[in-house]
């Protein structure tokens, strides 16, 4: 087939991302409530604030900002990890980062699949976490064995995917028609099954080691365990669910609230309790299952490694000062003394740029267009910006936290699981298993900002910037 007849890998990931949304919505009721929350607050804020609403269309975040998701997903074996990465690489996904959760207490080391150009994020910036069990931090040797032999039996793909996903490495793309087949046979992958594939003393035994190797190795498939919309102030959330009969969790974790947002902040609802089957069960006899739970992201600035830097230094003091973990007892004491320890950061875009803590993108203006046949105009970026020839604005922060999706996770799956696997991480390991490398999220960023400067000084006839 002509390659000018496949349909474009970011095209698929927009109408997998739709069809997701669909599917978890049908499976989550609650996650329709908290969309339709977040719309309202989105709306709210452009409306009281209109320069938070002409930074969006400067970027052109406003024309994606409301099917904007994130999920997350966590896999058993190297092979399904493998497999996984295959999939997404039909939908122009790329492994980004290396997360290790096991020094928080989740036995999962991490990467984000995504879009790694800002012109196919701007198509759909559809996201997903994806965590791979880590089998050698099971501390009993025959639970770690019968978890082996368990997730060595199942297959979480259909035959008709991976024969897609054969047919995209072979031919290069997917037509329209296999492209719609290739969603629909991708969503079951991503199902919440009712029937677990342990009986339920086995069950019992792998949520005692801790409750996410349950929710692994107990079930047919890395079912979704949260599909995450992104709001533009979720203090407003936090504030907003419990009249929509959400309960948010305690603490919103990340950075906290500023005037220009960094990085990434979220928040969460409890993981539902859901009836299961277990492989020894007859008739009415049922067990119960806690994974899946609804999310709120908002995204601020991406920063340099200089600001990453800062930004930890001021977190570990937060943290350091509080003296133990966030949590419900704690978290009023907890935002102060971060709101306090991040007064030494600057929220202020100009003074972030200046410093050299964020990244950016460059915009040509009318006033920048209109001088091109100045021979005195600037030509220097701070020059140009001074005078009102280049504007500016942050670069969205696409990728997650460490901290923060540990203490997600931690706050659904529950205090009373085993959470001391010390700092484990293993960068080649996982990489091995993925097979292939990940994406230095810096340095897309870096790219991307260059990118920028480049259609900047090519729209004002400037050799570079």
């Amino acid at each position: 087939m002509p390659a000018q007849d496949f349909v474009s890998p970011d095209s698929i990931r927009a109408q997998f991302c739709a069809a997701m949304s669909l599917m978890y919505k049908q499976e989550v009721p609650l996650y329709g409530t908290l969309l339709s929350l977040v719309s309202e607050i989105n709306q709210q804020v452009m409306t009281q604030q209109p320069e938070v609403a002409q930074a969006l269309r400067w970027t052109g975040e406003i024309e994606r900002l409301d099917h904007e998701r994130h999920g997350a997903i966590r896999v058993g074996t190297a092979e399904e990890l493998a497999t996984i990465a295959r999939l997404f690489a039909v939908m122009g996904m790329q492994p980004v980062g290396y997360y290790d959760l096991s020094s928080a207490g989740v036995p999962v080391h991490s990467t984000a699949f995504r879009a790694v150009h800002e012109q196919s994020l701007h198509i759909s910036p559809f996201r997903v976490f994806t965590s791979l069990l880590r089998l050698e931090l099971i501390d009993n040797p025959a639970l770690r064995e019968l978890s082996r032999q368990i997730l060595a039996k199942r297959q979480i793909f259909t035959p008709r995917a991976l024969a897609l996903i054969q047919q995209f490495e072979r031919e290069g793309g997917l037509s329209a028609e296999d492209a719609n087949t290739f969603v629909d046979e991708a969503l079951h992958t991503f199902r919440w099954h009712h029937d677990a594939t342990v009986t339920a003393e086995q069950y019992q035994q792998l949520h005692d080691q801790h409750r996410l190797i349950a929710d692994v190795v107990a079930f047919k498939g890395p079912h979704i365990n949260h599909l995450t919309p992104r709001t533009l102030d979720i203090d407003a959330i936090q504030l907003g669910m419990p009249a929509k009969g959400i309960p948010p969790k305690a603490v919103i974790e990340g950075p906290p609230p500023r005037r220009c947002p960094i990085l990434l902040r979220q928040t969460s609802f409890k993981a539902l309790q859901e009836k299961v089957a277990f492989s020894d069960q007859r008739g009415d006899a049922g067990g119960s299952h806690t994974a899946r739970f609804g999310e709120i992201e908002q995204r601020g600035a991406a920063l340099t490694p200089k600001g990453r830097q800062l930004y930890d230094q001021l977190l570990d003091a937060a943290r350091e000062a509080l003296g133990g973990v966030p949590a419900e007892a704690n978290a009023e004491r907890y935002m102060d003394l971060l709101s306090n320890s991040f007064q030494a950061f600057p929220d202020d875009l100009a003074q972030m740029r200046e410093q050299g803590l964020a990244y950016f993108r460059f915009f040509a203006t009318e006033r920048g267009m209109a001088a091109r046949g100045d021979a005195g105009r600037p030509t220097s970026l701070d020059g140009l910006i001074d005078a009102g020839h280049v504007h500016f604005e942050a670069l969205v922060y696409e990728d997650f936290l460490p901290v923060s999706a540990a203490g997600i996770f931690q706050s659904n799956l529950g205090d009373d699981a085993q959470s001391e696997y010390g700092s484990n991480a293993n960068r080649d390991a996982f990489e091995q298993a993925l097979g292939r490398s990940v994406q230095d999220e810096l340095e897309l960023y870096a790219q991307s900002q260059q990118r920028s400067l480049q259609a900047c000084a090519k729209a004002l006839d400037l050799p570079d910037l």
